[in-house]
């Protein structure tokens, strides 16, 4: 049976790697991925062969793996964050469909969502979901009735990819959405290139985030009607009652 890992490498840093996530990379002939997780990964693992393709063209970054696994190889698919959420886990079962001889292996890693909470404080403590803001694939009109019924829900609502080029006022129209069940003051926090260099967060509020300039490199976060700043953090109470 060929063998191909679909492995979530984290941020991107080496000590963000799960174990088993090494492990898997050390265990391939070939790693395969988008060409800025590949230049990421590069360094630690030199004696592999590398293969890239660039954005936009994931279903032949798929094909490219199961390609190289049919000719015998040990073959690893990685992705940013966990490989599983908005990675290459999905779509890899969907074209593996045409390579039944070969096995598929998800290796989990750290997602922005967990990794950008570690460097808030504690956001995610209670019920929360995740969003993504770009309408590449899922049609705007989707996203906002996300939006909204994530807010009356009072969820803690982390976002991903709030603005690019493209989309560059993505999260004033998000925010705007999301203020019509939250307050301005809720607090909020945006956490820049997570454990690369150049890491950044600020908390603030709903209100201030609404006109903050964040780029596709920034996770948000939005608190529930619970959420407070602590010394400086992003706190979520769990629900415990008189703490």
């Amino acid at each position: 049976m060929n063998k191909i890992y679909v492995v979530g490498i984290g941020p991107g840093a080496y000590d963000q790697m799960t174990g088993r996530a090494i492990r898997a990379l050390n265990d391939s002939d070939v790693i395969i991925g988008y060409t800025v997780y590949v230049d990421l990964v590069k360094d630690y693992f030199s004696g592999k062969e590398f293969m890239t393709t660039p954005m936009k063209k994931e279903v032949d970054r798929c094909v490219l793996a199961f390609e190289e696994a049919e000719k015998g190889r040990t073959v690893s698919m990685i992705c940013s964050g966990d490989a599983g959420v908005y990675g290459m886990a999905g779509l890899m079962y969907e074209v593996g469909k045409d390579y039944p001889d070969t096995e598929l292996e998800i290796i989990p890693g750290v997602t922005a969502a967990t990794g950008g909470a570690a460097v808030l404080g504690a956001p995610l403590i209670h019920d929360f979901c995740l969003i993504s803001l770009s309408d590449l694939l899922t049609p705007w009109e989707k996203i906002e009735k996300r939006l909204l019924c994530a807010a009356e829900a009072d969820f803690v609502i982390c976002l991903y990819n709030p603005s690019s080029k493209k989309r560059h006022d993505y999260l004033q129209k998000a925010c705007d959405l999301l203020m019509k069940y939250r307050m301005p003051e809720t607090v909020c926090g945006i956490v820049s290139h997570i454990a690369r260099e150049g890491e950044c967060a600020k908390v603030l509020t709903l209100g201030e985030l609404r006109d903050t300039n964040v780029d596709m490199f920034t996770t948000v976060f939005i608190g529930n009607s619970q959420t407070k700043e602590l010394n400086g953090k992003m706190v979520t109470p769990r629900g415990y009652r008189g703490v």
